[in-house]
C-alpha cells in the first residue's frame, strides 16, 4: 500500500499567542486628556525618535494591553494597518487608541499624520474595531483627533 502525501503535510501549522510584558496600574480612562497624561504618554514624550503605539481596550474602555507598533526616525515612523491591528486582534480589542510622539515638541499633526489616521480609521471600520482617538504627544502639549472632531466616539 502506497501512502500519498497531501499538500497539507508540507505546510507548517502555527499557533498565535500574546506575551504580556508590562502591567499597567490604572487601566481605565474616560477621556483623551487622561490618556495624554498617562504613564505611557510620559514615557513617549521622552523619546528622541517617533514611536507609534496602539492601545487596546475592551468593551468597557478598559485597557487590555498596548503595543509599540513602530519606532522611526526623528520626523517619522512607518505605520501600516496590518501591523497596527495585529495586536488589537490578538487582544480581542473592541476599540483602540493610537498615540505617537513628536520629538520636535510641536503636537500639531502633519499631513501624513492626518492621512494615516484616516486610513487606520477605515481599516478599523472594516475589522469592527472602533478607533476612539489618535493622540499626538509632545513637550508642547498634546493633540487629540477626537477633540478636533476628526475621529472617534468614547460612547
Amino acid at each position: 500500500m502506497k501512502i500519498q502525501k497531501t499538500l497539507f503535510s508540507f505546510i507548517p501549522q502555527v499557533e498565535l499567542s500574546m506575551v504580556r510584558e508590562v502591567q499597567l496600574s490604572n487601566p481605565h480612562y474616560r477621556c483623551s486628556e487622561e490618556i495624554a497624561k498617562s504613564e505611557i504618554a510620559k514615557d513617549l514624550k521622552k523619546c528622541d525618535r517617533e514611536k507609534f503605539i496602539c492601545i487596546h481596550l475592551n468593551i468597557k474602555n478598559q485597557i487590555i494591553s498596548f503595543e509599540v507598533v513602530s519606532t522611526g526616525i526623528l520626523t517619522s515612523s512607518i505605520v501600516h494597518p496590518r501591523e497596527v491591528y495585529k495586536g488589537a486582534i490578538l487582544s480581542n480589542a473592541a476599540s483602540v487608541i493610537f498615540m505617537h510622539n513628536h520629538p520636535s515638541g510641536d503636537p500639531e499633526p502633519s499631513n501624513d499624520d492626518i492621512e494615516i489616521t484616516d486610513r487606520l480609521n477605515k481599516a478599523g471600520e472594516i475589522l469592527g474595531i472602533n478607533v476612539l482617538d489618535h493622540i499626538i504627544v509632545a513637550s508642547g502639549g498634546f493633540y487629540s483627533f477626537r477633540q478636533s472632531n476628526l475621529i472617534g466616539d468614547w460612547g
